[in-house]
């Protein structure tokens, strides 16, 4: 049974195997309706009987719970990394209709002392990529990778507030314009990369759902020192490539810095230079990396 099922269910069937803390209730129950039969009063019965359930009765209780919760804990040791296994049982989990399923998941890894940050580059994100090689082959229709996909950006809401809490960085002031590129449906990892520039300190502009006007008119009005796109189909490379000669035309900062990531950028490095960006990153965690340090040698070059 796996970690989720015990969660869920509350009850782990080998409490109830020859031997368990069911027997061997059972097989106790036999003695305690025989004892009352040497009792002499009512008080004597009671008196037995409260002495029964505090000795017998709720120890043995508890056993039976312990034989449920315990493994729930430490079945992984603390803040080990979720494996392969764990991401496609979690793709699989975010499949199905139980909702609360995937927010439960994520809590045991918790429980079992697994950091935050860990869940999201290697829980999060690999699982939201593994809903979309199932649709691609044809493993699952477009609602399912859908609704998948907002359950496991429902968890990552769930759990900003604590994963912002989890940092003292501050960005000096730092400011991030980050949109998927016009007309892309590919958000998660998008939103994935906010995470992780506010974490960092920085004060970030995000829209799921930007247009090209949207991006050119917000860095146009607003300073932003570093500009990022998401690029989910090579359909939006052209659209990419206008977005950021109007964004370096007409951004507020003259020198602002434009990276682009997404599924089409990670398969072809060279987008970067074809769509005029100035960097690329493989993943959130390192995005914040990188951009940071392009502004940092611009400092110095001054």
């Amino acid at each position: 049974m796996d970690r989720l099922t015990r969660g869920a269910s509350g009850f782990d069937e080998s409490a109830s195997e020859a031997g368990g803390p069911r027997d061997a209730w059972e097989s106790r129950q036999g003695s305690l309706l025989r004892e009352p039969a040497r009792q002499t009063s009512h008080d004597d019965n009671s008196r037995w009987l409260a002495r029964t359930i505090e000795a017998e009765i709720i120890p043995r209780l508890m056993l039976a719970h312990s034989s449920v919760r315990q493994p729930l804990v430490q079945q992984k040791p603390a803040q080990t990394p979720p494996g392969s296994s764990e991401v496609e049982e979690f793709a699989r989990i975010a499949l199905d209709l139980d909702p609360s399923a995937v927010a439960a998941y994520v809590e045991t890894l918790r429980t079992e002392g697994v950091p935050l940050d860990v869940i999201y580059m290697e829980l999060l994100a690999p699982a939201a990529r593994r809903l979309g090689v199932l649709w691609e082959a044809d493993l699952c229709d477009f609602t399912q990778v859908t609704l998948g996909l907002w359950r496991i950006q429902q968890v990552m809401y769930d759990l900003s507030p604590a994963f912002h809490r989890s940092s003292t960085e501050s960005a000096g002031g730092r400011r991030a314009l980050l949109s998927p590129a016009p007309q892309s449906q590919h958000t998660f990892g998008l939103l994935m990369v906010s995470e992780f520039f506010r974490r960092a300190g920085w004060d970030v502009w995000a829209r799921t759902s930007a247009t090209a006007h949207d991006i050119v008119s917000a860095a146009r009005s607003e300073w932003f020192d570093v500009c990022g796109l998401s690029i989910g189909s090579e359909t939006h490379v052209d659209t990419t490539v206008s977005v950021i000669l109007d964004v370096r035309k007409q951004s507020k900062n003259p020198a602002i810095v434009v990276m682009v990531g997404g599924p089409v950028v990670s398969a072809h490095p060279d987008l970067v230079e074809r769509v005029g960006a100035d960097a690329t990153a493989g993943d959130a965690e390192s995005a914040v990396s990188r951009a940071e340090e392009i502004l940092g040698a611009r400092c110095r070059l001054s």
